[in-house]
């Protein structure tokens, strides 16, 4: 029998099963831990992985399909652990129903200025005349048009924006936006854009892209939701256009350093809405049972020898 190790985050007993049933049939023996630290004896000789650590590769000399749990692999592009016949998979497409409720979420709470109320009634009074705004009528631009932009796209459609437009290194075709732009157009686009929802992947492709150049674009009533990598916005300039009330808010849940150190001046930034790298945690259960069931298919595929869908380009990186 063939040795497939599991050890990432969020796995409940249901999915254990699920796991182990379908990989026995296929021929594997599955064994089960909660992270790599626990599972170096099995990973030795373990010629499947699934894991959220690329750490776990260190210790795994016969394996050859490292499947990550989560969608971002910059970390594990750069290990010197991931050695060059290991095939590389990510799990892109589990993470976009938990991620674009959270950017409705964080879009609502900055439009609603929920955190302003939020502060009212901490100190116990009643105001409730601040104006806000609504995806109603918004020119919304999606800088990453994968899974996480189309979901989002999906949803705020209901929202009746003035437009939807999508921007990608592509610049495919997707029904979910009015229009799909490749990243030349980006500049053309910035000036007309009300809501800027930015969901791309790290590396060299995208490091800065949204530079302080890029973020004077922007119009004053425009705001910024950042769920991608922290390295693909210049976090100081925007931080500087959030002060100088150059930008009406910003939500970010992916940063520069993280944790966000608690000297960092984002902390103290106006119309900053932080959040702690949750949106694409794995705390919601349909998130697992989706990163489960990409990685069965993919199984099933590398059994037969053939192209795992999941494969990542390490040219670019996703």
């Amino acid at each position: 029998m063939r040795k497939l190790t599991v050890c990432c985050y969020g796995l409940e007993e249901r999915h254990r099963d699920k796991l182990r049933a379908r990989a026995e049939e296929l021929g594997y023996t599955p064994c089960f831990h909660p992270s790599y630290h626990e599972a170096q004896a099995d990973l030795r000789d373990s010629e499947v992985i699934l894991g959220c650590e690329v750490q776990a590769l260190e210790h795994a000399e016969k394996c050859r399909w490292f499947c990550s749990s989560s969608a971002g692999v910059e970390g594990h592009l750069a290990s010197p652990f991931l050695k060059e016949d290991v095939i590389l998979t990510n799990s892109s497409g589990a993470y976009g129903t938990t991620i674009s409720e959270h950017i409705l979420m964080v879009t609502l709470m900055l439009l609603r200025r929920q955190m302003e109320y939020t502060q009212i009634v901490a100190e116990h009074r009643w105001e409730r005349a601040l104006k806000v705004r609504s995806i109603h009528g918004s020119r919304i631009l999606l800088l990453g048009t994968g899974d996480i932009g189309h979901e989002t796209a999906v949803r705020l459609r209901a929202f009746h924006p003035d437009s939807i437009i999508g921007v990608s290194r592509t610049g495919r075709a997707d029904t979910a936006f009015d229009r799909v732009y490749t990243t030349e157009s980006l500049d053309t686009l910035l000036p007309d854009t009300d809501i800027l929802v930015m969901s791309l992947p790290g590396g060299e492709g995208t490091r800065q892209i949204m530079d302080a150049r890029r973020i004077a674009l922007l119009p004053k009533q425009a705001m910024v939701i950042n769920v991608g990598r922290g390295s693909t916005i210049d976090q100081e300039a925007l931080l500087l256009a959030l002060k100088e009330e150059r930008l009406a808010g910003a939500a970010l849940d992916v940063f520069e350093t993280e944790p966000v150190p608690a000297e960092d001046p984002a902390w103290d930034t106006p119309n900053l809405l932080i959040t702690p790298h949750c949106s694409g945690n794995v705390s919601l259960g349909y998130t697992v049972d989706r990163i489960v069931d990409l990685f069965l298919e993919d199984l099933e595929r590398y059994t037969r020898g053939e192209k795992l869908a999941h494969a990542v380009d390490r040219t670019h990186g996703y």
